[in-house]
């Protein structure tokens, strides 16, 4: 007992001198750090883990001992090593200074939307460009934008900003040659006596005008290339003031070489679709639907020469009365008339129906 009363009034003794060289503020601070080391060991009483601070000890203890020097530190009864303290305190100024960065300086401003709207709307109708080509005519536009920033737009779209993904594409050389550009195709049909016919029919892209240039039992090369064919086709598209650079069809045998040569020889290049791809010739593929189901599949056809009348009928239909959206609601060879506006007239519509094939058809007009 009096040893140990010994050891501690000599440990006191060294303390207290000890304490004799700091002042007043050193003191004051290294009691606050003190107390609050015994506070984080209270919180952790009774556990065997080793002490852990949290980030706002880590925090007060560096604010408070940070001012204090290197030899000071040292003297401090501490938890931590005086460099802990400081790498504390190198932390705590890190994050102050990141936190100040992202006020003043938010970084790249995000990508205007309608910038954006504008790179892929100048894609879309130039697959031919290359993200530089589309920089440059952004800044012919008054657009200023760094070629970096298209780029990272067109691979955020999914596409290629690289020219190679240039190549034209099967919708956009009919969008660029449809005014030029007529398909032709055969029908097959049965008529009441068991005998088959093809009828051979060609549509323009442009103006969805479809012309039946001719229907026959046997379409031998010589018939489809005689004058009822082919070459009045030509006649035709010329005296329409349509000047054919193609004529897209399939690859049906029925179709001969000698055909092709009498349309090249008029400048008019045969363009194939693929094996098994209705989907190419799309806009014939679609008149061969509506002719099946709005006239074929509902008339009774006799013979061959029933069913050139009724193929004259359905073809006057079809480009004078029949609204296409395509043509937004208009005909090939009829506009869309203007919108009634007189009340007195819209409370009283005098409506005529005329009749085609015997009722299969109907045309609707306005009395006269």
């Amino acid at each position: 007992m009096l040893l140990r009363l010994a050891c501690l009034t000599v440990t006191n003794t060294f303390a207290a001198l000890w304490l004799l060289p700091m002042g007043d503020r050193d003191k004051d601070i290294e009691i606050l750090a003190l107390r609050h080391q015994i506070t984080v060991l209270e919180r952790q009483l009774g556990t065997d883990a080793k002490v852990r601070f949290a980030p706002e000890d880590r925090a007060l203890l560096a604010a408070l001992l940070t001012s204090l020097p290197r030899e000071v530190l040292r003297r401090l009864r501490l938890l931590v090593r005086p460099d802990t303290v400081l790498r504390w305190h190198r932390d705590l100024l890190k994050r102050r200074h990141a936190r100040t960065c992202r006020s003043k300086r938010p970084g790249r401003p995000p990508i205007v939307q309608s910038i954006r709207a504008l790179v892929l709307c100048l894609v879309r109708e130039n697959p031919g460009w290359g993200y530089r080509r589309v920089h440059g005519e952004l800044a012919t536009l008054g657009s200023k934008v760094a070629p970096s920033t298209v780029w990272e737009i067109l691979k955020e779209e999914g596409r290629q900003p690289a020219p190679e993904r240039a190549s034209t594409t099967w919708a956009g050389f009919l969008r660029s040659q449809g005014d030029a550009l007529p398909a032709v195709d055969f029908i097959e049909t049965v008529t009441l006596n068991g005998q088959r016919h093809y009828i051979l029919a060609v549509i323009e892209h442009a103006t969805r005008r479809v012309r039946v240039l001719g229907t026959t039992a046997h379409p031998s090369a010589n018939w489809v290339t005689q004058a009822m064919a082919i070459k009045n086709l030509v006649m035709d598209l010329g005296d329409a003031g349509l000047r054919a650079r193609f004529l897209l069809r399939d690859r049906d045998g029925k179709f001969p070489a000698l055909m092709d040569e009498v349309l090249a020889e008029a400048g008019i290049k045969t363009v194939l679709t693929g094996i098994r791809m209705p989907c190419m010739n799309s806009m014939m593929e679609r008149w061969v639907q509506s002719c099946r189901h709005e006239f074929l599949d509902r008339c009774l056809v006799w013979n061959e020469r029933h069913l050139r009348h009724a193929l004259r009928e359905y073809e006057r239909f079809y480009n004078q009365h029949r609204a296409h959206q395509a043509l937004n609601q208009a005909a090939p060879l009829r506009t869309v008339p203007d919108p009634i506006t007189d009340p007195k007239r819209i409370d009283d519509l005098n409506i005529r129906r005329r009749d085609r094939l015997g009722g299969i058809l109907h045309e609707y007009s306005y009395a006269a």
